[in-house]
């Protein structure tokens, strides 16, 4: 198994742990840092290393099974699925989860971000 990016959970913040375990794999996955077939720790490491229960990362696996993001078979445990099996609905929707982020860290209203989106789409033929 290849080594993880560092996965943080913050206990101050509003999000449940599953869904900040949840959202920062996605957005690895959707990002490419996380290749297909990149095997993700067990369930049971990943909870021993993050201090939570076992049923929060399962639920988070769970999440991203459904998402089409991840497959787990059983000895083999969970691993990228191929980018092909990844609906584009649920890719979509990770980078608009990214853009808006980064939209808000630099000081850009919704209009403004969408509008930067609007001048880089291409016209439809």
């Amino acid at each position: 198994m290849s080594e993880l990016p560092e996965i943080a959970v913050d206990p101050g913040l509003h999000v449940p742990p599953y869904e900040q375990i949840r959202q920062q794999l996605a957005d690895l996955i959707t990002g490419g840092v996380l290749a297909t077939g990149h095997r993700l720790p067990p369930i049971r490491q990943l909870a021993a290393d993050l201090g939570l229960a076992v049923g929060t990362v399962a639920r988070a696996y769970q999440e991203l099974e459904s998402a089409g993001l991840v497959h787990t078979r059983r000895a083999a445990g969970t691993a990228v699925a191929p980018l092909s099996a990844q609906p584009a609905e649920g890719r979509a929707e990770t980078l608009a989860r990214q853009y808006a982020q980064a939209a808000r860290r630099l000081g850009l209203t919704a209009d403004e971000a969408l509008a930067a989106v609007a001048r880089h789409w291409p016209p439809t033929p």
